[in-house]
């Protein structure tokens, strides 16, 4: 063998190795097309960072908007959030002249993303009280904008997920899912530092740019994202539409299934409650600076990061999904530990430590439980499960965050005013106490999780659309 036949050798088994996806790619989803459609992902995570993040500051300090109307805008797209299985269902039964399912959601979906972020900064100035108009058409406005791209958001990533389930085999769904949920993280991380450089200087004008401007990159990369990825089948058109409570009801009676939807929601409450109050935190008891906790929302991502990896690898050697959510569940309680008693122990370090377990142990969970439902789901129910699962998913984490500020604020109260007893009479005791109750709900969630991961009884049936069983034999999808 030649020294460049060897090289090329070399190289082509360095390559998963060092590209952590290369191998999530096959002959019926190559990597390019793969990387295509996971750009939905990475509009959704832009509009999640512009909602919760940017116009977060942005509507309290720069535009003077009084806080409780800014809680109330921001609570608005999970309004959308319960829907979220019902958009699967009409996606799995969608008859459509041309024989798409997913695309005509996609789209719909994209547009009123685009829709919300090409009024919002119009409206936003007018509920700034900065213009001659009345303020409550900016509010109503406003209120409008956040719906849509709420509705939108919701829509993409909903049927975008269902159709990388109808794209991807069986066996590389895992690598899949790590991809998707990478890219979520990239939207992220890379959004917020274009938004914070673009409006380090802020005026409106420079507002309705950098809004406007996401506007369009989502139409864009969106319309990238679904290019050519659904074949057309013509025999969708005569299709007879079921109706919708038949279907879940049909769903909700398959085993387990509502248990594993329990667990995805406990879980999903108890790595959410956080993260608002990290940041905080660090600065307010641990006294460290600015940038340090700036910091902390990196070290989360990277955690997340990590737990994704991970869990795709842990998957693609025959792991069980729901031992994957269980392993970061117990890496969650690990990891909330270590934040708790950082504050008596005034130590950054184990502040920073616990802060990466959280990523590394939510990012498990996210990939653990998305992936049984891609897996537990038939072809025909694909959208259903996958909506099922994102509706449960983001209702629970935007009640846990709302939760979590309530629990602290109260809990801080009491105890500065000595109501606690002496041994809490300290600034601290709010946020332990949230830290405690997610720390409640992980042990709740693995109570949950324990019967889904029992060994199969070889002679029950399987659940509807789940795969064949391997010779070793493998835990209950439901």
């Amino acid at each position: 063998m030649s020294d460049a036949s060897r090289l090329a050798r070399a190289l082509t088994q360095l390559g998963p190795r060092l590209l952590p996806f290369a191998d999530a790619a096959t002959a019926e989803l190559p990597l390019g097309r793969l990387l295509r459609l996971s750009l939905f992902q990475v509009t959704v995570g832009m509009a999640a960072v512009l909602l919760i993040g940017t116009l977060n500051r942005v509507m309290i300090v720069e535009l003077g908007v009084p806080a409780w109307i800014v809680a109330v805008m921001l609570s608005l797209p999970l309004l959308a959030a319960p829907f979220r299985a019902l958009i699967g269902f009409r996606s799995d039964t969608h008859r459509s002249v041309l024989g798409w399912r997913r695309v005509p959601y996609l789209w719909f979906g994209t547009l009123l993303q685009f829709g919300g972020l090409a009024i919002m900064p119009f409206a936003l100035l007018i509920l700034s009280g900065d213009t001659t108009g009345p303020i409550v058409i900016g509010q109503a406005a406003a209120a409008l904008a956040f719906v849509l791209v709420g509705a939108g958001l919701h829509t993409t990533q909903t049927v975008g997920l269902a159709l990388a389930t109808d794209l991807a085999p069986a066996h590389a769904r895992p690598k899949v899912v790590a991809l998707l949920c990478a890219m979520l993280l990239a939207g992220m991380m890379g959004s917020a530092v274009v938004f914070g450089l673009a409006l380090a200087n802020f005026s409106a004008i420079r507002l309705i740019q950098v809004i406007q401007g996401a506007a369009l990159a989502t139409l864009v990369l969106n319309g990238i994202a679904l290019w050519k990825q659904e074949a057309r089948d013509p025999a969708r058109t005569a299709a007879a539409r079921p109706d919708f409570r038949t279907a879940w009801a049909a769903y909700a009676r398959a085993p387990r299934a509502r248990r594993r939807l329990a667990a995805t929601g406990l879980g999903t409450a108890a790595f959410s409650m956080q993260d608002i109050l990290l940041e905080p935190y660090g600065g307010q008891i641990l006294r460290l600076p600015v940038a340090a906790t700036t910091a902390l929302t990196a070290l989360l991502a990277l955690g997340g990061g990590i737990g994704l990896l991970a869990a795709a690898r842990w998957l693609s050697r025959g792991g069980d999904p729901f031992r994957v959510a269980a392993g970061g569940a117990v890496t969650g309680i690990a990891a909330f530990s270590a934040v708790v008693f950082a504050a008596p122990l005034a130590s950054g370090p184990l502040f920073a430590g616990g802060v990466a377990l959280i990523g590394l142990g939510g990012g498990l969970f996210a990939h653990g439980t998305l992936t049984a439902s891609m897996e537990g789901a038939a072809p025909q129910e694909s959208g259903l499960a996958l909506g099922a699962w994102g509706a449960v998913q983001a209702s629970a984490a935007g009640a846990a965050i709302a939760a979590s500020g309530i629990v602290r604020d109260v809990g801080s109260a009491l105890a500065v005013a000595g109501h606690l007893g002496e041994a809490l009479n300290d600034a601290s005791t709010g946020y332990l106490i949230v830290y405690h109750v997610e720390i409640g709900l992980l042990f709740a969630t693995l109570v949950a999780i324990g019967p889904l991961v029992r060994p199969a009884d070889p002679a029950a049936p399987l659940p509807r659309g789940a795969p064949a069983r391997r010779s070793v034999a493998r835990p209950a999808l439901f």
